[in-house]
Formats: C-alpha cells, sequence, structure tokens
C-alpha cells in the first residue's frame, strides 16, 4: 500500500463523527468489545462494524481475540505521524496569536 493511500484512508476514517466518537471511546478504556461500543452509539451493530473496519483499514484500530469475543484497541501511531507531519511545524505562538485574532475578529463581527 502506498504512503498516500494509507493517508487518505486514514483522513477518510477521522471525516466521520461516530468514527471519532469511537475513538474517543477506546482513548477512554482500550480493548473495548463491540457490544461494549454499540452500547454508546445511537446506531445498529451493523453500523457499528462497519465504522470499526474503517478504522481498522486505516490502522487506527487494532483488535484482538479473546475467546468468542473480539477486542478493539486504539493504535495512536497514525494520529502521531499526522501531528508530526501537518501540526507540529508551526509554531505554537504564531497558531496562537491566530487564534486570538480569530476571538477578536469573530467578536467585532458577532
Amino acid at each position: 500500500m502506498t504512503e498516500r493511500h494509507e493517508t487518505d484512508l486514514l483522513f477518510k476514517a477521522l471525516a466521520d463523527a461516530s468514527r471519532r466518537k469511537l475513538l474517543d471511546l477506546l482513548q477512554a478504556h482500550d480493548g473495548r468489545t463491540l457490544n461494549e461500543l454499540c452500547a454508546h452509539l445511537a446506531m445498529t451493530r451493523q453500523g457499528v462494524t462497519q465504522h470499526l473496519d474503517v478504522l481498522e483499514a486505516a490502522n487506527l484500530v487494532a483488535t484482538v481475540r479473546r475467546g468468542r469475543e473480539k477486542l478493539h484497541f486504539l493504535n495512536p501511531v497514525p494520529l502521531q505521524e499526522i501531528y508530526e507531519r501537518w501540526i507540529a511545524k508551526f509554531e505554537k505562538p504564531r497558531l496562537k496569536a491566530l487564534a486570538e485574532l480569530k476571538k477578536k475578529l469573530e467578536k467585532a463581527n458577532g
């Protein structure tokens, strides 16, 4: 798989709010079963499974079988790679200044 294809899968996975919620759930408590994850989302079991498949394809979720259960674990490595490639190279002071400017402009126009 090419790096570009992997990056496309990663951003596709992160683009959906339900998938981001699944990542948040796994970050809060790793090693959850499908039933445990379904309890936190207002969708069918099949829908949650489809979202988990997208996250697995993007290498954001890894699974381990324990008997009849399949446990889901967050893999933060791709997120760290995004941070290093697209976020870390920007200086914090400049980002802070831009955030403050945005707040002032929104306040003046709001």
